[in-house]
Order: structure tokens, then sequence, then C-alpha cells
């Protein structure tokens, strides 16, 4: 990838291609944090506040069929 973007004309040098990546690389480590303590956390803080919130793998399956069902 890289060197492709070397050889085109969207980047000049190498540490270009680099910093893009490191950007791309931050971005994504900002997002996924984001994610982790917006969504990941509290239902986890739920959850373990009161397992019988718990359902199991098969229930997740059958809900989201329901739900594709009901797209259809």
């Amino acid at each position: 990838m890289m060197k492709s973007k070397l050889h085109s004309d969207e980047s000049a040098s190498e540490s270009e291609v680099i910093r893009d990546g490191l950007r791309t690389l931050l971005a994504r480590d900002r997002v996924m944090e984001s994610w982790l303590n917006n969504q990941v956390a509290p239902a986890y803080d739920a959850l373990k506040s009161n397992p019988a919130r718990a359902i199991t793998a098969d229930q997740v399956r059958d809900r989201l069929a329901a739900e594709y069902a009901k797209t259809r």
C-alpha cells in the first residue's frame, strides 16, 4: 500500500505516507476508546450489577433473526 501511494500522485514522500497511516491508526484508536467507554463499559456495569439481564447467544441470534425477518 505504501509503495503504491508513493508511486501515485497522492503523496510526495514516504514520511507523508507514514504520517497518514499513523493518523488513521490514531483515529481508529479514538473511535474504539469512545465505543468502549460509551457502550461497552456501561453494558458491562449493568450486567455486573444485575446478572439476570444476561441472554444466551441463541437468544441473541433469535432476536436478530426476528428483526431481520421484519425487514424482508
